[in-house]
């Protein structure tokens, strides 16, 4: 989130003191023990969704913000703290009403004034919020409930824009949270959402705490993806940072904890043979897994090295490890993903299975490459991302590239990837992340999509003759004009390897069987309103 935007487990309890988790998790427990949900989270560092992707952060935003619109279970955008919105005849002036009842967790009303900023806030860092800012004449405040945002040209993608949830979370907040600068974070953790984040409660490193908004005011519709109703059946949830997977298991297990967000694979037959626990999918469209490459620094800086890593990767290898279980793993070759309307096979020559290590090894000779060191980030409490680096280091290696891991937290490794220095000064080269394969139909505010160098993700790819193709999507008018343009995008893309695919996986939560009403979504993010806990 971009893991990728990704649903992680971070370090804070080691297998050896799975014992004592009961005595710890028993002493967080007021409110009552079946009005509190306990949840295998994972390692929530960077609370403000303007300065991260990483699922964990989205989740956080969904509990404690609120949003203008979102999309419901088949990617169309609702509004959510609107009621009403209308745009004019020349399809310039779009005009929003919030709807009754919003307040702040601090008790003051949710304004108009609080959005307008808000938006402009996301606006600066958003790639589709860019957007929107490079076409306004003005965003304001038109009275307490009424905001306007007035275009200079007509923009048919907006309020998808508004809603995506391929880019960074529109949070409404404060405005005077929101008018700090969009590299400033805000760390006050108060929105207008279902949930009270309990600040009195937070123990960084091992567990944070959200309690119900009792003054939240529900829409009326059912829950349907990041849309409709957002009712909360219980009082407290409690995110426990557990990084060793048999440990979180052993608490799943004993009922110490309701649900466990991210079980590895190989766990799966353990958990569907015990008669208390359930395997459940709640997006249904997965995640892809990718390699980040760094453009700005050798051996990446060269094309030829991109392109050799096309070749050294063998998806079915790494998807053996990823998700051993082939109900859940699929091999893709598409930047459009292999869910979404303009998935293709454009350009996709350079897909082999078992790869191609001998090609991949004249791509670095041709690249000059001279035995530069490689640093590729290994999340070590993120299981998936910690063995497919350990792959990709074995593949380099065998190759003869100098290659070493840096092994941190994803946490950390969140940090580190904004790093732009060279090696010696602490940068890096490779890193694994994952985007929802449902979100890369969206190249407008996927960051993983864009190739714009200083202002793109992670990595900072750039390349102008893809960039001129991506400009074009947001002005065509049907799909099949998309669907054309696609191809083109993947085509350049496919040249100057802007990422390298590893593979589709569809990954399901585990939880307890009296923890139920969890709502599926199309994106890796966990929404925590409508579940609801059965007495035991």
């Amino acid at each position: 989130m971009t893991i990728s935007r990704r649903n992680l487990i971070k370090a804070g309890i080691a297998a050896g003191t799975a014992l004592s988790i009961p005595s710890v998790l028993r002493a967080q427990t007021s409110p009552a023990e079946a009005r509190t949900v306990r949840l295998a989270m994972g390692g929530l560092q960077i609370f403000d969704p303007i300065l991260s992707t990483v699922n964990i952060t989205y989740s956080h935003s969904l509990a404690v913000y609120d949003a203008l619109f979102g999309i419901d279970s088949k990617l169309v955008p609702q509004p959510q703290m609107v009621g009403k919105w209308g745009v004019s005849e020349d399809k310039k002036t779009y005009t929003f009403e919030l709807r009754d009842g919003l307040r702040f967790h601090d008790g003051s009303p949710v304004t108009a004034a609080d959005c307008v900023a808000s938006i402009r806030r996301w606006g600066v860092a958003d790639s589709g919020g860019q957007l929107i800012m490079a076409r306004a004449r003005d965003i304001a405040k038109k009275d307490d409930k009424t905001f306007t945002i007035v275009l200079k040209e007509p923009l048919g993608v907006l309020i998808d824009i508004l809603a995506a949830p391929a880019g960074l979370f529109l949070a409404i907040m404060r405005e005077k949270d929101a008018m700090r600068s969009a590299t400033e974070q805000v760390t006050a953790n108060i929105g207008s959402g279902p949930f009270k984040f309990n600040e009195a409660l937070a123990k960084p490193g091992a567990s944070f705490a959200y309690d119900r908004n009792e003054q939240y005011v529900s829409r009326s519709e059912p829950p349907d993806g990041l849309a409709g109703g957002k009712i909360v059946k219980f009082d407290r949830a409690i995110w426990q940072n557990i990084t060793d997977s048999q440990t979180a298991f052993a608490a799943l297990q004993a009922g110490e904890i309701d649900l466990h967000v991210a079980p590895p694979a190989d766990l799966f037959p353990v958990i569907e043979s015990n008669p208390d626990l359930e395997l459940q999918i709640l997006n249904k469209a997965g995640t892809v897994y990718y390699l980040r490459l760094n453009f700005l620094q050798p051996p990446f800086d060269n094309v030829k090295a991109r392109q050799a890593m096309l070749h050294l990767i063998d998806q079915e290898a790494f998807l053996r490890v990823l998700a051993p279980d082939p109900e859940y793993a699929h091999s893709v070759t598409s930047i459009f993903g292999n869910s979404t309307p303009y998935s293709n096979d454009e350009n996709t020559g350079w897909f082999k299975k078992g790869g191609d290590p001998e090609k991949a090894k004249q791509l670095f000779n041709e690249a000059g490459y001279g035995g530069e060191k490689v640093v590729i980030l290994q999340p070590t409490d993120w299981s998936q991302g910690s063995e497919a680096s350990q792959l990709v280091w074995a593949a380099l290696r065998k190759i003869g590239v100098n290659v070493e891991l840096a092994p941190m937290s994803f946490a950390e490794l969140a940090v580190s990837r904004a790093n732009k220095g060279p090696i010696e000064n602490g940068g890096w080269n490779i890193f694994i992340s994952t985007y929802p394969d449902s979100s890369l139909g969206d190249p407008i505010s996927t960051g993983f999509l864009l190739a714009n160098g200083d202002k793109a993700w992670f990595g900072w790819p750039k390349n102008d003759e893809y960039e001129a193709l991506r400009a074009q999507w947001a002005d065509l008018a049907t799909p099949e004009e998309r669907q054309a343009l696609a191809r083109k995008m993947q085509r350049v893309w496919w040249n100057f390897v802007g990422a390298v695919m590893l593979g589709q996986i569809v990954s399901p939560v585990a939880r307890r069987k009296t923890l139920t009403g969890l709502v599926e979504v199309p994106v890796p993010y966990f929404p925590m309103w409508n579940m609801q806990k059965a007495s035991v």
